[in-house]
């Protein structure tokens, strides 16, 4: 296929990329260090020979990935399952638009739910490439059919760079047929009070041609809801709001970002589910008469209200709520021994945090705030 070079800086690699970059990745001490941790049973050099054989981007995933992910879930899950009966069509590329809570996650278990469904294909990944910390993890992400999300540019060059993201995008739906995910937002709301970006729609009406809503309607966005009963990075999310309310002007450092990774891949996550609404597009035709400047926010609405209805909530979520309110609105939804067990979740979870000036009252209701919003949201949607 003839991808234009405009697009090389951010898209994965071509299959005929893909044995200079093999090569590359197995020659990296830093590369093979992990390999050895990820897959310790393995030897290394019996790794790189299956690598050699990968044809396509796909092939890894196969060989390597899904294993690797469904070994995950059976140590540090409860189980996941992946409701998609609304896209009846599985030859047909989609956009899926999800609330984001774990980095690497959930594009890899999206990925596995399109596999074990069915779907000839994955996903491509947008990826921010502030989590691009070493050469070997940008060479192995877009191995692993990622683009990248590039930031920390200014005004002008953000706006070449949203627009040609998004010509990529329509390019890898139209002419390669491949599916894609994005977050709703940028970087994962720490409070899990998850809404749509309307930035993140205008990034993705750049591309195409015509009407705003024809540029919309041929990614066939799915909204996508994302439920893990626990988020295993949430103390570091408390942590690092604490952070921000103490430290003016407080970032993340990159080591940060790379402790983030690693704890939301290997915690414990209970059960896991992911539900795809219908393809939104007889939606979206519906707001062709109104005017630009509101098309962007009714479109966040329509994405917002799907995942929100389509949460799978948990005990935790509605213990939450009522721990929030000091209400027993909820109680209906959950047994003594949920309380006892989320309570001694949340202590063990605190006492994670290490902080010098640790507010503890305030880390709790951040920890209870992250889990109540789903509920809250969920509500609030089907009560629309």
């Amino acid at each position: 296929m003839n991808i234009p070079a405009e697009f090389d800086e951010i898209r994965p690699y071509t299959p005929e990329e893909l044995p200079q970059v093999f090569e590359e990745l197995i020659a990296d001490p830093d590369f093979q260090a992990v390999i050895k941790q990820v897959i310790p049973d393995v030897p290394f050099e019996i790794l790189a020979a299956q690598l050699r054989q990968c044809k396509t981007s796909l092939d890894v995933q196969k060989k390597f990935c899904y294993g690797l992910l469904q070994n995950l879930l059976k140590k540090k899950s409860d189980g996941f399952d992946f409701e998609c009966t609304n896209l009846s069509d599985k030859n047909k590329s989609y956009t899926f638009i999800s609330n984001h809570r774990d980095i690497v996650l959930d594009s890899g278990f999206l990925s596995v739910g399109l596999l074990e469904q069915g779907f000839p294909t994955t996903v491509e990944i947008a990826i921010g490439d502030n989590l691009l910390i070493h050469p070997w993890i940008k060479k192995l992400v877009c191995v692993n059919k990622s683009f990248i999300v590039q930031r920390a540019l200014s005004m002008r060059q953000m706006l070449e760079s949203s627009a040609r993201m998004s010509r990529y995008m329509h390019f890898a739906i139209r002419e390669k047929k491949e599916n894609l995910w994005i977050a709703q937002r940028e970087g994962r709301a720490k409070d899990s009070n998850d809404h749509t970006q309307d930035s993140v729609l205008k990034m993705l009406a750049m591309g195409g041609e015509g009407h705003i809503i024809d540029r919309l309607k041929e990614l066939n966005i799915v909204p996508l809801s994302l439920s893990y009963e626990y988020d295993p990075c949430d103390f570091l999310k408390a942590k690092e709001m604490q952070q921000k309310r103490d430290v003016e002007g407080f970032k993340k450092s990159k080591e940060d970002d790379l402790i983030n990774m690693q704890t939301g891949i290997f915690g414990y996550k209970g059960r896991i589910h992911f539900q795809a609404a219908p393809c939104i597009n007889d939606e979206l035709e519906a707001l062709r008469e109104l005017p630009k400047t509101t098309i962007f926010s009714k479109v966040s609405e329509i994405i917002d209200k799907h995942i929100h209805k389509n949460y799978r909530l948990y005990p935790g979520n509605y213990i939450a709520c009522d721990l929030l309110s000091g209400t027993q609105e909820y109680a209906g939804n959950y047994t003594e021994e949920d309380v006892a067990r989320f309570n001694g979740y949340l202590q063990q979870k605190l006492s994670l945090i290490d902080l010098p000036n640790k507010d503890e009252a305030f880390l709790r209701q951040c920890l209870l705030t992250m889990y109540a919003n789903p509920a809250i949201n969920h509500k609030k949607a089907m009560n629309e």
